[in-house]
């Protein structure tokens, strides 16, 4: 069984993560969305969630598992659960030169290789980031997110701190 891992914080998971995800869905026969929690950051939404927006939002894929990352090296829980690829989205040579260094590394510690998914066009804007901020002020992201994440986000539900 091929079997691949898509990390991410998804705070929140937004239209772009969930292309990503289901194109490595069409890949590998499962793949298991990684949720992470990067303790230098503030969240908005807690890690359950994270986890269930995630699970919400790609309940019609098949092969894919949400599952919270844990603590301690992505290559040591790759190896632990016998996952051979992590997938990751790119969407500008930026991301490349900031995720070349990791999947080398990732590579060298455990065997795991990278798979890089260009983004479709249409999604080369978005970010976790960009859609917290224009909803804490104000803006529409409908356009951006899967109905289940706006829902929470116009409900103004908050979890471990505010938006950054």
């Amino acid at each position: 069984m091929r079997r691949a891992v898509c990390p991410g914080s998804f705070d929140p998971i937004h239209n772009g993560h969930l292309e990503v995800i289901a194109r490595a869905a069409g890949l590998f026969d499962e793949v298991v969305v990684a949720v992470s929690t990067n303790y230098a950051k503030k969240y908005r939404f807690s890690l359950e969630e994270r986890m269930d927006m995630a699970r919400e939002t790609l309940a019609s894929l098949q092969g894919i598992i949400v599952e919270p990352m844990g603590d301690g090296l992505l290559a040591e829980y790759c190896r632990h659960r016998g996952i051979s690829a992590i997938v990751k989205g790119l969407r500008s040579s930026s991301d490349f030169d900031y995720e070349l260094p990791m999947a080398t590394m990732n590579r060298q510690l455990s065997g795991v290789e990278t798979v890089f998914l260009p983004a479709e066009a249409h999604y080369l804007h978005l970010s976790s980031t960009l859609i917290k901020e224009i909803s804490v002020l104000g803006g529409d992201v409908s356009d951006f997110v899967p109905r289940s994440v706006l829902r929470r986000i116009l409900a103004g539900e908050s979890g471990s701190g505010a938006a950054t």
